[in-house]
């Protein structure tokens, strides 16, 4: 009988490092970089293995780093160590088969096989179809995730202890500033965390998604993370849309970016409108 708290096969660490090497990336809190960490590569993966089996294993406080956005301001990206990266890929490549067949067609970012050029390719399409779009962006998506509505979806999914366990914790990793300042997290998961992205569009699959095809099934939609487009038939259908989709991201915690949310007119040869493209406050 194992000893073991949780069965998790060493093989699973072997493959999530690999991938977590070669996609490099920079030190987390500890200021340990991926050729230090490889150094003593066999008692530190021995070491990760044994602590997630046991259950013990307690994720670090997530870097802090500031980049800059193109439209000004900056971005907090939160940024794990490299131990801790390793972790979260061993959960990242268990849960991807079991989510990603049950997001939607229309969902590109951070998905397999999918790319930004594959969103703008059908959203072009569609625009030949319908006249108007309502284009959108979700001001500070991975800042502003609800855990306990992540959490109950993603134990709807999965019922594996041990992952819903250490997805929570981290979840409510601290944030060090790397000042002399931790900061609790109550929301969020940190951008920048290999697992990230997966419970982002999780979290996005029911507050977004499913939401359209249940409440709006006749109006093709794509996302691509935080943003996407909605094509419409009319102003007045993309002007009701809207406002429920302001409506909806409330009540999911989340808010709608009011300078990257639009209304747009398709204009093209035989389509005309004296619609200005504007923002929507």
């Amino acid at each position: 009988m194992s000893a073991k708290s949780f069965e998790i096969p060493k093989r699973a660490v072997w493959e999530a490092w690999k991938k977590v090497k070669k996609n490099k990336g920079s030190y987390g809190v500890d200021e340990q970089s991926i050729s230090e960490y490889e150094e003593n590569l066999k008692s530190n993966l021995y070491k990760l293995w044994n602590r997630l089996s046991s259950g013990s294993y307690i994720p670090p406080a997530v870097k802090a780093v500031a980049i800059p956005k193109k439209s000004g301001g900056e971005r907090i990206l939160g940024i794990p160590t490299v131990s801790d990266r390793v972790a979260q890929s061993v959960v990242k490549d268990l849960l991807e088969p079991i989510l990603d067949p049950i997001f939607h067609e229309n969902s590109y970012g951070y998905r397999p096989n999918r790319s930004a050029l594959d969103a703008v390719s059908i959203t072009r399409n569609r625009c030949w179809k319908y006249s108007w779009v309502v284009e959108f962006d979700i001001k500070g998506l991975f800042d502003n995730i609800s855990h306990k509505l992540l959490l109950k979806a993603l134990s709807y999914h999965c019922d594996n202890p041990w992952i819903l366990l250490y997805v929570e914790r981290w979840l409510t990793a601290p944030l060090d500033s790397g000042n002399g300042d931790v900061v609790e997290r109550i929301a969020g998961t940190p951008q920048g965390g290999v697992v990230s992205p997966i419970l982002a569009n999780l979290f996005m699959h029911y507050a977004f998604d499913k939401w359209v095809e249940r409440s709006f099934p006749e109006i093709p939609f794509c996302r691509y993370a935080d943003d996407g487009v909605l094509h419409c038939k009319s102003q007045e259908q993309a002007e009701i849309l809207l406002s429920q989709l302001r409506k909806r991201m409330r009540e999911v915690g989340l808010e709608l970016h009011e300078e990257k949310t639009k209304i747009v007119f398709c204009r093209m040869n035989g389509r005309h409108s004296t619609y200005q493209l504007r923002i929507i406050s």
